[in-house]
């Protein structure tokens, strides 16, 4: 059987999420906490709920976290600019599972301004993955920090419009142990649904 018939009568595999078992396949120890000793910049911590359509939590979810370190650069091979500083005590990528009150907690750094399109920049931010029981592929969002005055002309929210920006912005909580904390619910539909991005 040549490899062309091969590749016709086996088509690739769709997205599919395993069901309810996130909680004990992919979430790791300590995967919520993205410092190291000696890690540069602001400590905050950022916390929040997934709730369903109906506002209720949703306790068998995973929230993925990706966002640049203090001064604006990715831990990753490709963002090897060397006018911006490695710390190579952040890592840069969290996931945590949801309690049984849909809520997930990350411990990491302020993020700095990164490279957006057109040789724009983008405000300070944190991308989200969302996983969960019927998604078939995961909801994609960002966070933005409400204090921020670069998410006047970021490309991304200018993309998404005022009316619905909001759903991106975290709020500002009290202060844990003098860590800022932000909190930020995702909702997955309803009346308050977070923007999800098709990527």
């Amino acid at each position: 059987m040549s490899d062309t018939l091969v590749s016709e009568v086996r088509p690739l595999t769709p997205w599919q999420t395993v069901g309810p078992f996130f909680h004990y396949a992919l979430p790791w120890e300590g995967g919520e906490n993205l410092l190291r000793e000696g890690v540069l910049g602001e400590r905050i911590i950022i916390r929040g709920r997934v709730l369903d359509a109906m506002d209720q939590p949703v306790s068998d979810a995973m929230v993925e976290i990706w966002q640049a370190s203090s001064s604006g650069r990715y831990d990753h091979p490709e963002d090897n600019r060397t006018e911006v500083p490695a710390d190579p005590a952040f890592i840069g990528f969290g996931r945590c599972p949801t309690n049984e009150d849909g809520v997930f907690t990350f411990h990491t750094v302020r993020p700095g301004p990164v490279p957006g399109p057109g040789n724009t920049e983008q405000a300070p931010h944190i991308a989200i993955s969302l996983f969960g029981r019927g998604l078939l592929r995961r909801l994609v969002t960002r966070l933005y920090f409400p204090e921020s005055e670069a998410n006047a002309h970021d490309p991304i929210l200018d993309l998404v419009g005022p009316e619905r920006a909001d759903t991106l912005i975290a709020k500002r909580d009290e202060e844990s142990g003098g860590v800022p904390t932000y909190w930020f619910d995702i909702h997955i539909q309803g009346e308050n649904e977070t923007v999800f991005f098709d990527v």
